[in-house]
């Protein structure tokens, strides 16, 4: 074990993670990620000394060439989206890509954002890879004030990458 820790802090290794939690920095601060839109009156808040999904590395990536397959998409039909990934640092890594979605408009108050899908790839320097990721009703699906699970037309924001 020793030897692995030292690979690490020696840059040998360079290791992949991201945080599955929003670290405040502030007790009282503690906010998720996926929290609905509200009003503070200290913006600092909002701002978490480390926020969910923060990761370190010892190079690093550039996202390219998003694309949607459809602009506009029918219920019940699936929406392709791929993003091209690039390590442009010195060293091989893996890094972790990470889809979020917004939804615009809703009948009731939705998250800001929302983690819908990650995958890692592992690349070396220099080295680019298209990312594919598929989303599908279930994906835009809430419940409403009925209880009841259901989609909703409107206007949807998807952001790839760390938070």
């Amino acid at each position: 074990m020793g030897r692995a820790i030292a690979d690490v802090l020696f840059g040998d290794f360079n290791p992949c993670g991201k945080l599955p939690f929003t670290y405040p920095r502030h007790t009282n601060d503690l906010v998720c990620y996926d929290h609905k839109p509200i009003e503070i009156d200290d913006p600092n808040k909002l701002n978490p000394l480390y926020g969910f999904g923060h990761g370190l590395s010892y190079t690093q990536f550039e996202y390219e060439n998003l694309i949607l397959a459809k602009e506009n998409v029918e219920q019940g039909q699936p929406l392709d989206i791929s993003v091209t990934v690039k390590n442009s640092g010195a060293m091989a890594g893996k890094e972790i890509v990470e889809l979020y979605l917004s939804d615009m408009v809703r009948s009731i108050s939705p998250p800001v954002k929302q983690l819908k899908r990650f995958t890692g790839v592992y690349l070396k320097p220099g080295e680019h890879q298209t990312v594919h990721f598929t989303l599908y009703d279930d994906d835009l699906a809430f419940y409403n004030r009925e209880n009841q699970r259901v989609v909703e037309p409107g206007l949807f924001k998807v952001r790839i990458g760390a938070l």
